[in-house]
């Protein structure tokens, strides 16, 4: 038996490849949609991916299993579990198979024998994996997906936060105590293999490691510490992360099929004369550095850098319009495979930054303010603090008379901010409020100071802080 382990850092994404060397195929668990990584890999070990398998419908990326099927004709293995309006509505169009609990199906001489694990979604289902090619007659392991984590399980409450199906996350969390309960009774050896490492939005305190053993589980996972169902739903829907709002658009996406992107596809440089055009009719995402674009940008623009575009893009950008990218020529290809991760699909094109610079057209500015330069400032009131973070982050402590607006949420309650005032943006160290920054100027607030080491430097410089103040927007 043969057994890859893929991980996407920027999207605390883990998939595998399974394969049966004897019987010369594999099959791909929760595939991203870079499934050029899982063919060369196949290659390389002498086996065909014959099938995909995936344990849900997953909200974080888009799938890469339509892909495998439409490029080298995988069987697709998929949960016919849950409630109609979460059934796939793409896979008919493919060889598959629909499973249900108790169901098995062989990659060569490997065995998977499905569980119906649901709570994070009703459709979740998990696979138990015997090498009967080995000679083994016990399992060696369990595919979780977004079920239990390292540390952690997946959270009950992703189709009421991010996809509105309101009152769903009481029922999830229930659901997910049950299968809390059937999961402790798998074998202690068992190792477990989850799709998501420390990051990730589809649970809380997930682990770094990227696997586990149950009995390892059992001891340790806070998650799997309670027996009492209702002291498991108060714990499990408590201070979990913001559910990104892209996540609605990946379960339609991925319960409808992803669009195929097909191999060797290139996105185009355009000519810098048509930037304004492509404000007017898209969003136009700056990826240099925050410090840079500080000191000169085009008006209407918003800067995302490069290795935050992962995190930050499917709050910010609009998926009902083209996307246009300011960058550097070889960062096109890599900022394109990281927005089509999660589903920015209509990737118009790129401008070059050093043309957009050489244009005269980079014209406007916002400042970086120390604590020590703004102090007074905050305290009389003269400005207003704006911080960025998590609610989490906000409940531990914050700039006394701040007001709380979320950056992924900032499109959306911005015009609840004064237009009179100079507003000080401020996060936990600086990064998240430059890309505010950006995002307040490109709606039409000029007059915005980016504070500089953010919350920590402003607590480090000894300035006071105040706790348990209700957010004014959530």
């Amino acid at each position: 038996m043969l057994l890859k382990y893929f991980y996407d850092q920027k999207l605390a994404h883990a998939s595998y490849l399974v394969g049966c060397q004897r019987g010369g195929v594999a099959v791909v668990i929760d595939p991203g949609r870079d499934i050029d990584q899982y063919l060369a890999a196949a290659e390389r070990d002498g086996v065909k991916v014959a099938a995909v398998a995936e344990t849900h419908i997953h909200a974080d990326y888009v799938s890469g299993a339509r892909e495998l099927a439409d490029r080298v004709g995988a069987k697709l293995y998929v949960s016919d579990e849950g409630p109609d309006d979460w059934k796939y509505q793409y896979v008919d169009g493919y060889d598959n198979q629909r499973l249900h609990d108790g169901d098995h199906f062989m990659i060569g001489n490997v065995r998977f024998d499905v569980i119906h694990t649901p709570g994070h979604t009703p459709e979740s289902i998990s696979f138990v994996l015997t090498d009967q090619g080995g000679g083994a007659d016990q399992p060696m392991g369990i595919f979780t997906g977004d079920f239990v984590f390292v540390g952690s399980i997946g959270r009950p409450d992703l189709l009421e936060e991010a996809a509105g199906m309101m009152g769903t996350a009481q029922a999830g969390a229930r659901d997910l105590f049950h299968s809390v309960q059937r999961f402790k009774t798998l074998p202690d050896y068992l190792q477990v293999w989850p799709a998501h490492g420390a990051g990730s939005a589809c649970g809380k305190g997930l682990g770094a490691i990227p696997s586990s053993t149950v009995g390892y589980e059992k001891r340790f996972n806070p998650a799997l510490q309670h027996n009492d169902p209702e002291l498991f739903v108060k714990y499990i829907l408590a201070d979990q992360p913001e559910a990104p709002k892209y996540f609605a658009v990946m379960k339609r996406v991925n319960k409808e099929g992803p669009r195929i992107l097909g191999a060797g596809h290139r996105h185009a440089m355009l000519d810098v004369a048509g930037l304004s055009d492509a404000i007017g009719s898209g969003t136009v995402v700056d990826l240099t550095p925050s410090p840079e674009y500080a000191q000169g940008h085009v008006p209407g623009t918003i800067n995302i850098p490069l290795e935050m575009l992962a995190t930050w893009a499917g709050w910010l950008v609009d998926y009902d319009r083209p996307t246009y990218l300011i960058c550097q020529p070889d960062q096109l290809e890599e900022a394109a495979r990281v927005l089509q991760k999660i589903g920015v699909d209509d990737i118009a094109g790129g401008f070059d930054a050093e043309s957009v610079k050489a244009s005269g057209s980079a014209i406007e500015t916002y400042a970086n303010g120390s604590s020590a330069d703004l102090v007074h400032s905050i305290e009389t009131g003269d400005v207003q603090v704006i911080d960025v973070r998590s609610q989490e982050e906000w409940n531990g402590g914050h700039i006394e008379h701040a007001r709380h607006h979320f950056l992924g949420r900032l499109p959306e309650t911005a015009e609840q901010l004064p237009r009179d005032q100079t507003l000080v943006i401020q996060c936990l160290a600086g990064a998240r409020s430059a890309i505010a920054a950006s995002v307040l100027q490109a709606a039409g607030w000029k007059n915005v100071i980016n504070l500089s080491g953010g919350y920590k430097a402003w607590k480090a410089d000894g300035y006071p802080s105040v706790k348990d103040e209700p957010a004014t927007v959530g």
